[in-house]
Protein backbone atom coordinates (compact mmCIF):
# COMPACT_ATOMS: atom_id res chain seq x y z
CA UNK A 1 0.00 0.00 0.00
CA UNK A 2 2.81 2.35 0.77
CA UNK A 3 3.78 2.51 -3.50
CA UNK A 4 0.28 3.56 -3.87
CA UNK A 5 -0.10 6.17 -1.15
CA UNK A 6 3.44 7.63 -2.93
CA UNK A 7 1.71 7.38 -6.13
CA UNK A 8 -1.18 9.09 -5.31
CA UNK A 9 0.94 11.80 -3.63
CA UNK A 10 0.22 10.77 -0.55
CA UNK A 11 3.37 10.69 2.49
CA UNK A 12 2.88 8.49 5.72
CA UNK A 13 4.01 10.60 8.61
CA UNK A 14 3.00 8.02 11.09
CA UNK A 15 2.07 3.87 10.63
CA UNK A 16 2.46 2.59 13.86
CA UNK A 17 1.04 0.31 16.86
CA UNK A 18 2.83 2.32 19.54
CA UNK A 19 0.08 4.82 20.92
CA UNK A 20 -0.55 5.76 23.99
CA UNK A 21 -3.16 7.23 25.62
CA UNK A 22 -2.79 11.03 27.25
CA UNK A 23 -6.59 11.30 27.94
CA UNK A 24 -9.81 9.99 27.02
CA UNK A 25 -11.99 6.62 27.02
CA UNK A 26 -12.12 5.37 23.95
CA UNK A 27 -11.15 2.14 22.65
CA UNK A 28 -6.94 2.53 21.47
CA UNK A 29 -6.91 1.56 17.45
CA UNK A 30 -4.09 -1.42 17.23
CA UNK A 31 -2.44 0.59 14.02
CA UNK A 32 -2.90 4.26 13.77
CA UNK A 33 -1.93 5.96 10.56
CA UNK A 34 -1.45 9.49 9.48
CA UNK A 35 -0.96 10.36 5.30
CA UNK A 36 -0.45 13.93 4.29
CA UNK A 37 -1.85 14.62 1.28
CA UNK A 38 -0.90 17.57 -1.42
CA UNK A 39 -4.56 18.34 -1.58
CA UNK A 40 -7.99 17.14 -0.23
CA UNK A 41 -8.39 16.33 -3.94
CA UNK A 42 -5.76 13.68 -3.86
CA UNK A 43 -6.55 12.48 -0.88
CA UNK A 44 -10.12 11.98 -2.42
CA UNK A 45 -8.93 10.85 -5.58
CA UNK A 46 -7.09 7.95 -3.76
CA UNK A 47 -9.90 6.73 -1.28
CA UNK A 48 -12.15 6.33 -4.90
CA UNK A 49 -9.26 4.82 -7.15
CA UNK A 50 -9.91 1.50 -8.22
CA UNK A 51 -6.70 0.49 -7.35
CA UNK A 52 -7.64 0.97 -3.43
CA UNK A 53 -11.36 -0.20 -3.27
CA UNK A 54 -10.64 -3.55 -2.65
CA UNK A 55 -8.49 -2.32 0.18
CA UNK A 56 -11.46 -0.16 1.48
CA UNK A 57 -13.58 -2.97 1.20
CA UNK A 58 -12.00 -5.46 3.07
CA UNK A 59 -11.12 -2.91 5.79
CA UNK A 60 -14.97 -2.07 6.32
CA UNK A 61 -15.89 -5.77 5.97
CA UNK A 62 -13.76 -6.71 8.56
CA UNK A 63 -13.05 -4.09 11.40
CA UNK A 64 -14.54 -1.23 13.03
CA UNK A 65 -12.60 1.63 11.66
CA UNK A 66 -12.73 5.77 11.96
CA UNK A 67 -11.33 7.07 8.56
CA UNK A 68 -10.95 10.89 8.86
CA UNK A 69 -9.34 13.96 6.32
CA UNK A 70 -8.13 16.62 8.60
CA UNK A 71 -7.64 20.27 7.49
CA UNK A 72 -3.92 21.04 7.96
CA UNK A 73 -5.12 24.30 9.31
CA UNK A 74 -5.51 26.14 12.31
CA UNK A 75 -8.91 28.13 12.85
CA UNK A 76 -7.63 30.68 15.37
CA UNK A 77 -4.44 31.28 12.60
CA UNK A 78 -1.89 31.66 15.51
CA UNK A 79 0.17 28.61 14.40
CA UNK A 80 2.39 28.28 11.98
CA UNK A 81 1.51 25.74 9.27
CA UNK A 82 3.18 25.19 6.30
CA UNK A 83 1.03 25.37 3.31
Amino acid sequence: MTRMVEQHGGRFLARTSNVERLEGERTLPQVFLIIEWPSKEAAEAFYESEEYRPYREARIAGARNEFLLVAGEDVTKTAHIAE
